[in-house]
């Protein structure tokens, strides 16, 4: 009976052991180090670090292409000692992530006013020869970034900004106090807990059937074109954000909506992009284009689409002073959002 006790023990508990997943149990580890100082500091002994300056991480070229250096502990206190900063300054830095081996992973910025640092930035430009690096605005290196390593550094920069903003209650003025991990800040004086967020923003494309409708703002760079795009409003559903902005942005009325997808996106702030494709009701396609909001926007046929998704390299400027219809990046959902598009015209899957 003992014997057959025991065996059913072990069964049960390989059987619990499968059910905790690798996700799972890396999840749960993530979950310890946000909710516990010390076990977050214990991580970081073993951690990776990854460097930032003035929100911009440091990046190394390798065969045109960008990849992203990680630091030991001892190697960031080492530089810190080298520029006159204290090692305590490694309290500033934020959890990101770990790896299946629970390899947990660290963003520390070293341009951003500290509490802890004696002089409040390290030197740029001294840092990046000594780390054999630049630090490189994060916009300029997506086209040369893998989606694992953008998504992880779209995170570092979120959170980094969040904490950079919110170092002082909004009710009692006084600074809170960071965790360890950097998923919250609490106000000592009153015990609010603050906690990173996101914005949400619906991101639309609009199609009448046979063409899609891409929009530009005048920060844009010269032919890119993209989906509609907003915030939502207080008391909002995401149906009601999509219409909202799309009457208000080019003065067409959503028939039927589907929702595509979300994404992360950190610029300017932290969004939380929710992608959605909407057809617009037959015969009302007439562009009003709010120039509060954009400067241009215009219905694009298949054609058009498929050309600008296939075009490689960077845009020259046309011999007449325009510039040749080109798309967000791959990284972003709106590049996503038009690739089904032209995918459902075909009713083929289109190559990455």
């Amino acid at each position: 009976m003992s014997l057959y006790c025991g065996i059913a023990c072990t069964r049960r508990n390989l059987w619990c052991s499968r059910l905790l997943s690798t996700y799972v149990t890396k999840t749960r580890y993530l979950f310890e180090l946000k909710e516990d100082d010390d076990a977050c500091k214990k991580a970081q002994q073993t951690g990776a670090f990854y460097l930032f300056h003035n929100l911009a991480p440091l990046l190394q070229t390798a065969d045109r292409r960008y990849t992203i250096p990680r630091f030991s502990l001892l190697e960031v206190e080492r530089l810190l000692h080298k520029f006159g900063q204290d090692a305590q300054r490694v309290e500033d830095s934020v959890l990101i992530g770990c790896s299946e081996l629970h390899e947990a992973w660290f963003a520390l910025d070293l341009g951003l006013n500290s509490s802890f640092s004696i002089h409040a930035s390290l030197p740029r430009s001294e840092v990046e020869t000594e780390l054999k690096g630049s630090f490189t605005e994060l916009r300029k290196a997506l086209f040369q970034l893998n989606s694992m390593d953008s998504s992880l550094l779209f995170t570092a920069q979120a959170l980094l900004r969040w904490h950079d903003g919110h170092q002082f209650c909004s009710k009692s003025g006084q600074p809170t106090k960071k965790n360890i991990a950097g998923s919250k800040r609490v106000c000592p004086s009153n015990n609010i807990i603050y906690y990173p967020q996101m914005a949400p923003v619906v991101i639309t494309l609009v199609s009448d059937g046979t063409r899609c409708l891409l929009a530009r703002q005048k920060s844009f760079p010269k032919g890119l074109y993209s989906a509609l795009a907003g915030f939502c409003d207080i008391g909002e559903n995401v149906e009601e954000a999509v219409q909202r902005e799309v009457a208000e942005e080019v003065g067409l009325e959503v028939e039927s909506m589907q929702y595509s997808a979300s994404q992360h996106w950190p610029f300017p702030n932290s969004s939380l992009m929710i992608a959605c494709h909407a057809a617009v009701k037959p015969g009302q396609t007439e562009i009003q284009v709010n120039l509060r909001e954009l400067e241009a926007a215009a219905w694009f046929s298949y054609e058009e689409i498929a050309t600008a998704l296939s075009r490689k390299g960077p845009y020259i400027q046309q011999q007449n002073e325009t510039f040749p219809l080109s798309l967000p990046p791959k990284l972003a959902i709106a590049h996503q959002l038009i690739k089904e598009w032209l995918e459902k015209q075909t009713g083929a899957s289109l190559s990455a």
